[in-house]
């Protein structure tokens, strides 16, 4: 498994996996809004995007956000997303993709990272277990929508 950190050049090849991601998240087919999307992150220097590489093939990635924390006078990170193709699903891809992660994090004298997932999203809870992560079970989260 090689990761290693996305670079504009790798818009086009990411976009295909992060409109999958989307899918999954019942969001309709965008490919262009994607590579869009994913292009102004990366030139703006506004999110980190680590890439899984399965014997040089593209099968996984992951995004991350920076947010500051007023309380803990420090940084943190949401890792937003985290995609690995159906295919290979265990292969590691998601552990070493959540082991980059938390590098950012330790690199970057960062407080924590945060991540949500869906409640019935039971595959990627067990992963996030075993790579460490605790579900929290004394906040609530809110929305608010446009």
């Amino acid at each position: 498994m090689n990761i290693r950190k996305a670079q504009l050049e790798d818009v086009d090849a990411l976009a295909g996996l992060f409109d999958q991601y989307r899918i999954f998240y019942q969001q309709p087919s965008d490919k262009e809004a994607a590579k869009q999307f994913l292009s102004e992150r990366i030139q703006q220097n506004q999110s980190v995007i680590f890439l899984a590489f399965l014997d040089g093939k593209l099968v996984g990635f992951t995004q991350l956000y920076p947010v500051f924390s007023s309380i803990g006078l420090k940084r943190a990170w949401v890792l937003n997303d985290l995609y690995v193709v159906p295919e290979t699903r265990g292969s590691g891809a998601a552990d070493a993709l959540l082991k980059a992660a938390q590098e950012l994090g330790a690199e970057t004298a960062s407080g924590w990272l945060v991540l949500q997932t869906a409640h019935h999203n039971h595959r990627a809870q067990r992963v996030y277990e075993r790579n460490k992560w605790e579900k929290d079970e004394e906040f609530f989260t809110y929305y608010y929508h446009y």
